[in-house]
């Protein structure tokens, strides 16, 4: 048995900000964000939030799916914005939707989430535990933004997309994980710690932080190296692949990947201009968004690959 995708769905912020906009709360331009990350809007959630834009997003996968909510075997939500510690933000999507005979639990991997839930999913899939599951990426970063240091808060928007995949017996579906935790405080955000009676210390949330350079090398070094490999192993040439689906984090590093796989950047699609970094939702919104405006033909191979926080990366080949 195999992973197909047979449904597609996608929630951004509602509320889209302008570079401009920006511009007005911290010392930045729109030229100054543009021409180093391509972005030039992002969407930020003012009332649905991580759980709730997944919930949209997963909506919308399933009527294209065309399965009913209560068919669905699992929920794996990939976030690093939950809204609870517990419950988990799939137990919340499964109330919304009713999918009441779906288990369901969250995958935290920074913006590799949706690569590293769609394998979780794959691998159930295969041992036949499940037939259908609901795969979703999603983050409400802007609750975790420092909207006073332009290093960051000019990068991340918030959005969930969703796919509904299902075990078929012909297709390929193949991926590769990785992580380096030594390099964790390269792209980092604490949760609440050291607070106790025993400590004397309040606990606080923090805000994201990120040595931008380091993740720069990082992603343009081990997003091609990892892609290449998952070619190899599964003797795939490069002209076989149609699209690479990469997470949206830099439009420069989209660009260096398509440069070192020696790859035309057509190759490449981005939507980051509009949405900027949604983290674990930028994958997954971009396939809706290609899927809804007929870019996939069934039988067309794809590599998705995702790189973020943890350090952590990986890729997916599959056949649309």
């Amino acid at each position: 048995m195999t992973t197909r995708i047979i449904g597609t769905g996608s929630c951004p912020g509602d509320h889209v900000v302008s570079n401009g906009d920006l511009a007005k709360i911290v010392e930045t331009s729109h030229e100054w964000i543009y021409t180093r990350t391509g972005i030039q809007t992002r969407h930020l959630s003012t009332g649905l939030g991580t759980s709730g834009m997944a919930a949209e997003a997963a909506k919308l996968a399933c009527d294209n799916a065309n399965i009913n909510p209560e068919d669905l075997d699992l929920i794996l939500l990939a976030t690093s914005t939950p809204e609870y510690c517990f419950p988990n933000g799939a137990c919340q999507v499964q109330e919304k939707l009713g999918a009441v005979n779906a288990a369901a639990f969250d995958i935290s991997a920074a913006c590799s989430g949706f690569i590293f839930a769609l394998q979780t999913a794959g691998s159930f899939l295969a041992s036949g535990t499940f037939r259908n599951i609901l795969v979703i990426g999603a983050d409400d970063l802007s609750k975790i933004t420092d909207w006073g240091d332009r290093g960051t808060c000019v990068l991340f928007g918030d959005g969930a997309g969703a796919v509904v995949v299902r075990a078929e017996e012909t297709g390929c579906f193949h991926g590769i994980m990785k992580a380096d935790g030594k390099k964790g405080k390269v792209l980092s955000c604490p949760a609440r710690s050291e607070g106790n009676f025993l400590t004397g210390k309040t606990p606080e949330m923090g805000y994201i932080s990120m040595d931008g350079q380091e993740v720069f090398k990082f992603a343009v070094k081990k997003v091609p190296e990892c892609i290449s490999q998952l070619l190899s192993e599964q003797k795939i040439s490069k002209e076989e692949i149609r699209y690479y689906i990469l997470h949206q984090a830099n439009k420069r590093i989209l660009e260096a990947v398509a440069k070192r796989l020696d790859e035309p950047v057509e190759k490449f699609p981005m939507n980051i201009g509009e949405y900027g970094n949604t983290s674990a939702a930028s994958i997954p919104i971009l396939l809706d968004e290609m899927n809804r405006e007929g870019k996939l033909d069934r039988g067309d191979k794809l590599v998705l690959a995702g790189f973020g926080g943890g350090l952590t990366w990986g890729s997916v080949l599959l056949e649309w």
